[in-house]
């Protein structure tokens, strides 16, 4: 405990000695005793998670509502490791278009249409329309071999298992109540084939039911899972398909403060800081971008959100490159 102890006081130390933490944004000395009311700030960086160098391509720009086509990795909002590298990030740093408030989800790896609401009012309209069951869904997804030509509707509930971050079916069973014994939610998917070689089918799919990786899982139980999904596919093989992620923005500074409150006034305005925190020498990262856990390559998953309508509005995607199996 005294090492640990010892570790912690040397680390602020040498935090305060490289003017990572400021009062009232001047650096001072280790023996320096804060006053009433003085605004400590302590800088420090983060690494992101890289992601693919692609455009988040504007579909519709509406007054209410915006429409883009999300490339695969990148996250819909700040979630996890990821601040800036997110298509609300990228949308705000680079086309100046905020607030924005996301209509429906993708999973990172996901890329596809993405409806985003101009206002909390629209967000709440599309959301009264989601949860009345007024919106329907449509997805496109390569899997592996010969889809059958009929349509095929899964109903087995969905059970997410968030420690190992994937979900497994579980058929229905009711006690003598009539009562479920299992623990997943309810869920269905119909799957319809487009066309197929034989060793590729492309699909489309209509989620009924919103759960996590649903279409993922229902298509790994009719025998037929996304062809590159290594999750649910655990003898792909991506040594020969990967495609390299390129960082769109990796290092990124953020300031957190904490101000001392009381009743008397501030000593003086705080001051830009006059050191650069690009590259941090206490960081175990730097001067590598990526951080610690990503080996640089990862692809995009082979399925893709095409299109969403509701009552009276309807927004479409183009189908990706990889939806062509000739």
């Amino acid at each position: 405990m005294a090492v640990a102890g010892g570790t912690a006081v040397a680390s602020k130390d040498s935090a305060v000695k490289s003017g990572r933490i400021q009062v009232n944004g001047k650096t001072v000395s280790v023996s320096y005793r804060v006053q009433s009311s003085q605004k400590i700030s302590h800088f420090v960086h983060r690494h992101e998670p890289p992601v693919m160098a692609s455009n988040v391509t504007i579909l519709h720009e509406g007054e209410d509502v915006l429409t883009v086509c999300k490339p695969a990795s990148v996250p819909v909002h700040p979630c996890g490791q990821y601040r800036k590298n997110t298509v609300v990030g990228i949308l705000q740093a680079e086309h100046d278009l905020a607030p924005l408030f996301p209509i429906h989800r993708l999973d990172r790896l996901v890329s596809g249409l993405l409806i985003l609401a101009r206002s909390a009012s629209q967000a709440e309209i599309f959301r009264q329309q989601i949860e009345s069951g007024l919106v329907q869904k449509q997805y496109i997804a390569k899997v592996v071999g010969e889809f059958p030509e009929e349509e095929q509707v899964v109903n087995l509930r969905v059970n997410f298992n968030a420690r190992e971050g994937r979900s497994t079916v579980e058929a229905e069973d009711m006690d003598e109540n009539g009562n479920s014994r299992l623990n997943g939610k309810a869920a269905c998917t119909k799957f319809t084939r487009i066309c197929t070689n034989g060793k590729y089918s492309i699909v489309s799919c209509h989620p009924i039911t919103g759960r996590t990786h649903q279409i993922r899982v229902h298509l790994q139980s009719t025998g037929h899972p996304i062809a590159n999904d290594a999750l649910y596919l655990p003898d792909y093989d991506i040594s020969g398909s990967r495609r390299a992620f390129t960082a769109h923005k990796t290092a990124v500074k953020s300031t957190h403060s904490l101000e001392v409150n009381s009743n008397d006034n501030c000593d003086s305005e705080p001051e830009e800081s006059i050191e650069d925190f690009e590259i941090d020498p206490m960081c175990t990262n730097c001067p590598n971008l990526a951080p610690i856990g990503y080996d640089g390559s990862e692809e995009g998953l082979w399925l893709h959100c095409v299109r969403y309508s509701g009552p009276d509005w309807v927004y479409e995607c183009p189908y990706p490159d990889w939806a062509s199996l000739t």
